[in-house]
Formats: C-alpha cells, structure tokens, sequence
C-alpha cells in the first residue's frame, strides 16, 4: 500500500511515520504529472484531489479504479444503513441533529464524511452500528461510483465551489449523484421549492419526499412545529430551529427519521437540547451595547444571504477572503436596508465593493482585525458586528475555524478592557 501526497513538509513527515508502522509506504513531494509504478487494485482518493487531477487521470488511463475515500469506507459498512446529506449549505448542521436524533431513539449511530471523522475510521472503531449519518461534498460525489444511501437529503443547491467545478449546471449534476443508484425502495428528501429543478436536471428512481415552510410540501415546518399530513409530528418552538432559515432543515430532519422507520416526535427532545456547531452565527458577546456574531463559515453568497435573514438587529457586516464564485450580485436585495455598512478584507473585497457598493457603504480594511477596529467605532448599541465572510479564509488564514477564533479573540479582548 502506498500512500502520495505532493506536499512534503513537517505535517506530513508526521503523518508519514505513522503510516509506517502501519506498513503503509509514504511518498511525498509527489509530481502531479506521475503515479507510482505498480499493479494497483484500487486508488481511494481525498476531496482536495479534483477529478481532473494528473493524477486521477493517469491512473484511469491504467484502467485503475479510482474513488473517494468516503464510498471505500461506506463499502465496508456491513449491514449498517446510510442517511446521507448534501446541498451548499447546514449540512454538518442537520448531519448533527440527525445523528442526536437517531441516538436519543436508541439506535447506534455515528456522524461522518466531510462532517466529523472519515468514514473508513468510523467503520474501524465503530462495528455493528444501526445508522451512518454522512455529510457528503461535490468534491466526494466526484469520484463516487457506487454509493447509494438507503435516504438521502439534497438539503438546498446554490452556486458554490465554481472554482473548481466552472458551472452552477456541473455542480448541481454533482448533488444529484447522491441518488444516482438509490433503489425504488429508498428515499431521497429534497426541498419543495427546488423539486421541479432537479427533476428536470436528472433522473431517480427513489421515492421522492419533498420538505420546506410551504404547507404544500409533504413535510413543512409552521408555526415552530413539524407537520405532514395535516398532523403535527414535532415540536422545535423556542429551539436553535425556531426560524425561517433553520426550520426547514428541522423539516427535513423529521422527513428522514420517518423514512428510517423512527418517530419523528424524537426530533423534539434533540432540537432542546442540541448545541449549535462553532463558528455559525455564534454570538460571541457584547461589548458597549453592540452583538459581535461569529459566521465564519460562511464561505459563499448564499450562506451570507441565510446569515442575514438570521440576523435580529441592524448589521455591521465584515465580509471578504478568497472568494469561490464571481457574481455576488444575489446577496444586494439581503444588504439593502438590513446591513448599515461592510467592512470588506482578503482578496476578495474590491469584488464585493464593486457588487455591492451601489446598496451599501463599503470600507477596504484589509485585515480583520483593521475591520473590526473600523466596525466598532462606527457601531452603536443595539446594532451586531457579523463576520459572515461569504469566502474562503485560505488567503489570509488556515481555516474558517482560525479566521473565527481571530474574530473571537478580538472580540473577548475588548470585553475584557
């Protein structure tokens, strides 16, 4: 077994000496051009590989099957059963919700995917579970074959990740692989609202259950309840899911609990007692009378769009890294009116001044901290600072969840004076 990598510096050293002692052959600083010599049986493949990678393609021209990590560890899955969730954005949100829910029913059940550990480790250590609950990406869907998730969730479809996939079309043809070999007997779950899209987009033979707020969905949240059918199924009012953004995914949460055979009424107990992910509109604190609101991951137009509706107070915005997409003209209506002014950084922020300030003021800053040192001196009580970036952080920062713990860290010292 050989594992490459093109990279070759101290993390992975580390990570290639504990290969070693599981016999596993690190080769790292690997050319993209070239894949080691050898009759290779399979290749498994992580997410920030591209299917247009050298690499892939060499090995396909080998006649080398190649997939991703999470369909060889769903292989391994026994007679465990998979609830798998995609879309642009709450999807480590609901993979979340449902895994609660699925243990507050009794049932074994672990998280994995792009959300929490890989799937191949959670298989290893976790032997004769009830249920997978995975958060799957495009960038998986890419280099699955196989995959077929006895109830899938197409959560939403935005444009997203169109700097590695070109076109919101290839994209979008990309989530709906999710229920590319679902059987007749399975379910995928998707919101009303983009039914119509997606069955004109492609084809499932999988029983199709529709969710969202509208009371013509076959699952619909109203009212902070759960309804199909004319008939109350759970309860969310008061809950991290009493909104106009959250509640739908509440909805679709219900929708897979009763495709998997459990009482959706278990959703009630889970949405009290569940505990929002970091860096999604975590408030952080007060400091003189002004929200400072974490949404660092944040990381396109439509998870800012959902951030804004979110908001409870007038918004001081700070937005701005390496952007994934090019046109964020969708988001103007969401600015105009709710958004007082945006304090924009990274590479991106002469892209979002020119689409947006003709709607809002807007102020180059540069770095965070300058933004958020430009937005509390012009922030008055009552009104929130919101890091909801609409970008990767990888131009200034490692990660959204360093980029969040900047903002926190600006935000706590300032509490503190």
């Amino acid at each position: 077994m050989v594992a490459v990598d093109r990279a070759d510096g101290v993390q992975q050293r580390a990570a290639a000496d504990d290969l070693a002692t599981l016999g596993v052959e690190a080769r790292l600083g690997w050319p993209l051009d070239t894949v080691p010599e050898g009759e290779w049986e399979i290749a498994v493949t992580v997410p920030g590989v591209p299917d247009s990678s050298l690499w892939i393609r060499r090995l396909r021209e080998r006649g080398v099957p190649v997939i991703s990590e999470l369909e060889f560890g769903w292989s391994r899955r026994g007679r465990t059963r998979t609830i798998a969730v995609t879309g642009s954005n709450g999807k480590s949100t609901l993979v979340k919700l449902l895994a609660e829910c699925l243990r507050a029913a009794g049932l074994r059940a672990e998280p994995a995917g792009n959300y929490g550990p890989p799937v191949s480790r959670v298989i290893r250590e976790h032997g004769g579970l009830d249920w997978l609950v995975l958060e799957v990406s495009s960038f998986q869907l890419e280099t699955c074959d196989e995959f077929r998730p006895e109830v899938g969730i197409i959560l939403n479809v935005h444009p997203n990740h169109l700097d590695r996939h070109g076109t919101y079309e290839a994209y979008r043809a990309l989530k709906l692989r999710l229920a590319a070999r679902q059987r007749p007997g399975d379910v995928l779950i998707v919101p009303l609202a983009q039914a119509g899209e997606f069955r004109a987009a492609s084809r499932w033979r999988s029983r199709t259950v529709t969710f969202g707020s509208e009371p013509a969905a076959d699952v619909h949240v109203h009212g902070g309840a759960i309804w199909q059918e004319g008939r109350m199924i759970a309860q969310i009012r008061g809950t991290w899911f009493d909104n106009l953004v959250l509640g739908p995914a509440a909805a679709a949460a219900a929708a897979a609990l009763v495709a998997a055979g459990v009482d959706p009424f278990v959703l009630t107990t889970a949405a009290r007692a569940f505990r929002p992910l970091p860096h999604r509109m975590t408030r952080v604190g007060e400091v003189d009378g002004v929200l400072y609101v974490n949404d660092s991951k944040s990381t396109s137009s439509a998870s800012l769009a959902a951030a804004l509706r979110m908001a409870d107070r007038p918004v001081r915005l700070i937005a701005g890294g390496r952007a994934k997409e090019r046109d964020f003209s969708a988001v103007r209506d969401g600015l105009r009116g709710r958004v007082r002014a945006v304090y924009l950084i990274g590479e991106a922020a002469d892209l979002l001044a020119s689409a947006w300030s003709d709607v809002v003021s807007c102020k180059v800053c540069g770095r965070l901290e300058a933004a958020l040192d430009a937005a509390a001196g012009d922030a008055r009580p009552g009104e929130m600072v919101l890091l909801s970036p609409a970008c990767t952080s990888f131009d200034q920062y490692g990660s959204f969840e360093d980029r969040g713990a900047a903002f926190e860290r600006w935000v706590r010292s300032r509490a503190e004076v």
